[in-house]
C-alpha cells in the first residue's frame, strides 16, 4: 500500500470532529477549522484538484485522481478497489464534512462537486513538508546574526573587513537578502495548494 494512502486512512481514523459553522455563513471559516479540516492529506487532494478546475467535477473523476496520487500511479493505472476505496471515503465523510464548511459545494444526489467563494479564498501554503522542508526561519536567523556580526566588526575596524568600503558590504547585505527572500517566495508560491499539476506533497516528495 502506498505511503501516501497509509497516511489519508490514519488521517481519517483520527478525524473524530466536523466543523460546526452553516456554510451560507458570511463569515469567514475560522482559521484553527480550516486547519483541522485540511490537515487530512485526502481532503488537500480534493483542494488541489478544486482549485486547478473551477468546473463542477464528477465524484468518480475526483475518486480517480486522488487514488491515482495516493498510490503513485497514472489514472490509467488505478485500480477498481483502489478507486472504490477513495471514492467511498470520500462521499462519507470528506465531502459532507467539506461541505458543511462551505470549502465546497457537494450535491450527494447527484454526485457533483463544485468549488465555492471559500475555495477560491483559501490559500493553503504546506510550510512543512517531513524531510524535505528547507528551514527559512534559520537562514534569516543566520543572515541577521551574520549581518550584525559584520557591522560589529566593521566599527571596531577589525582587519580585513574594514579594507572594503562601509558601502559594499551595504550592498553585499542587501543583495543576498533580497536574492534569498526572492527564492523563498519562489518556493513558497510553488509549495501552494492549486499551483502545479500535483501536490506539493508529491512534487517535493516525503521521507516518511
Amino acid at each position: 500500500m502506498a505511503q501516501g494512502q497509509r497516511a489519508a486512512d490514519d488521517d481519517t481514523a483520527r478525524d473524530d470532529t466536523g466543523p460546526t459553522e452553516d456554510a451560507d455563513s458570511d463569515e469567514s471559516l475560522p482559521k484553527g477549522e480550516i486547519f483541522e479540516l485540511l490537515r487530512n492529506q485526502r481532503r488537500r487532494y480534493v483542494l488541489q484538484f478544486l482549485k486547478q478546475d473551477d468546473r463542477p467535477v464528477e465524484l468518480g473523476d475526483l475518486a480517480q485522481q486522488i487514488a491515482a496520487w495516493e498510490y503513485d500511479t497514472t489514472l490509467e493505472g488505478v485500480t477498481p478497489e483502489q478507486r472504490k476505496r477513495v471514492y467511498t471515503t470520500l462521499q462519507q465523510t470528506h465531502l459532507p464534512k467539506m461541505d458543511t464548511a462551505g470549502i465546497l459545494r457537494f450535491d450527494s444526489d447527484r454526485g457533483v462537486i463544485e468549488a465555492t467563494d471559500r475555495t477560491r479564498d483559501i490559500s493553503v501554503y504546506l510550510e512543512i513538508v517531513p524531510g524535505r522542508e528547507f528551514a527559512w526561519r534559520e537562514l534569516y536567523l543566520s543572515l541577521g546574526a551574520i549581518s550584525c556580526a559584520l557591522v560589529a566588526a566593521l566599527w571596531l575596524e577589525i582587519y580585513p573587513l574594514a579594507t572594503v568600503s562601509n558601502l559594499t558590504w551595504t550592498a553585499v547585505i542587501a543583495a543576498t537578502f533580497t536574492v534569498t527572500a526572492a527564492v523563498h517566495i519562489y518556493h513558497e508560491r510553488n509549495m501552494r495548494l492549486g499551483h502545479g499539476d500535483q501536490p506539493p506533497e508529491l512534487s517535493y516528495g516525503t521521507d516518511e
